[in-house]
């Protein structure tokens, strides 16, 4: 056999997005790029790696098994440079990070200096949602999720960050016609999608002031939100990091209310019992030594907001 790393790793996109036009965006290939390698890979073996059923491709039993392969291949693929830069004292490797929506407003000032002292360093950064950023972590396809709660039932390592604080925000037409809990009986409600962690507190803090919303919205980001709450339709309880430029131009506003804000903070977690390669660690030594500062100097707006 002559296959090469790069058709492992086209193949394990292929197998993971379970497409072809989804791997080719993801690895930065055109279309015919990654169906040629695919299929460069496949004439090295007589069964078949990959089958179309209803013009939707699906990884056969074989080609799963490849494909786990393929992964500890390339694993070892990278640990051989990452061990001739450690021999040449330098920090090297890759980390996956996972992120629920609103942590996008958070990791980036972290990586960013993290980034800068650690150059060797490569960083894979995924937005998604709670349930997904939580399967990417049971499944090992993250090195560490960023989370504002910590999943219940899996076993993790956490580092605490900065607080978390969850405002109801609204437009600002409706001026001062919301001031207590049970003004929101009229109101439509803007939520995010099932799983959501911060859909989880607002559904807690509606049950516990006894309001039923007249309507209710679901969404499937916070950018979503706020530009339905922008356009009037509704209110939500929203994470405050996310709302900087909005308060800045005026478009929503912060509605003082009672019980609010819900605090909670972002935590670094990863797998106990995972056992950090040299990167991974200088990770967590990083944020345990320069969150002070980084909370300090790009976030201090959150925690002193008079509201």
């Amino acid at each position: 056999m002559n296959y090469t790393l790069h058709q492992l790793r086209v193949f394990l996109k292929v197998a993971e997005f379970q497409s072809v036009t989804k791997a080719a965006e993801e690895l930065y290939l055109t279309q015919p790029a990654v169906s040629i390698q695919l299929k460069k890979l496949q004439d090295q073996f007589d069964l078949p790696l990959t089958e179309i059923v209803g013009r939707q491709l699906y990884v056969t039993d074989f080609g799963h098994e490849i494909a786990e392969r393929s992964r500890r291949i390339l694993e070892e693929a990278d640990a051989i440079k990452y061990t001739a830069d450690r021999y040449k004292g330098l920090v090297s490797g890759k980390i996956k990070i996972s992120v629920v929506s609103t942590g996008k407003y958070v990791m980036p000032y972290i990586l960013k200096p993290f980034m800068d002292k650690y150059p060797g360093v490569d960083i894979s950064l995924d937005v998604s949602n709670k349930n997904r950023v939580v399967q990417g972590l049971i499944k090992n396809e993250s090195d560490f999720s960023l989370v504002s709660v910590v999943p219940d039932g899996i076993a993790v390592n956490a580092v605490q960050l900065m607080e978390n604080r969850l405002y109801l925000a609204g437009s600002k037409i409706f001026k001062e016609d919301i001031k207590k809990p049970a003004d929101l009986k009229g109101a439509t409600m803007l939520y995010r999608e099932e799983g959501s962690a911060t859909r989880a507190a607002m559904e807690n803090w509606l049950k516990e002031h006894n309001i039923v919303p007249k309507k209710n919205m679901d969404l499937v980001s916070n950018e979503a939100v706020k530009q339905a709450i922008n356009a009037g339709i509704g209110f939500s309880i929203v994470p405050l990091i996310g709302l900087r430029s909005a308060l800045i131009s005026e478009d929503i506003r912060i509605f003082p209310m009672e019980d609010l804000p819900i605090v909670t903070h972002w935590n670094l977690v990863y797998s106990k019992g995972k056992k950090l390669t040299p990167a991974q660690q200088a990770l967590v030594d990083f944020i345990e030594e320069e969150k002070g500062r980084i909370e300090e100097e790009h976030f201090a707006w959150v925690l002193n907001a008079k509201i």
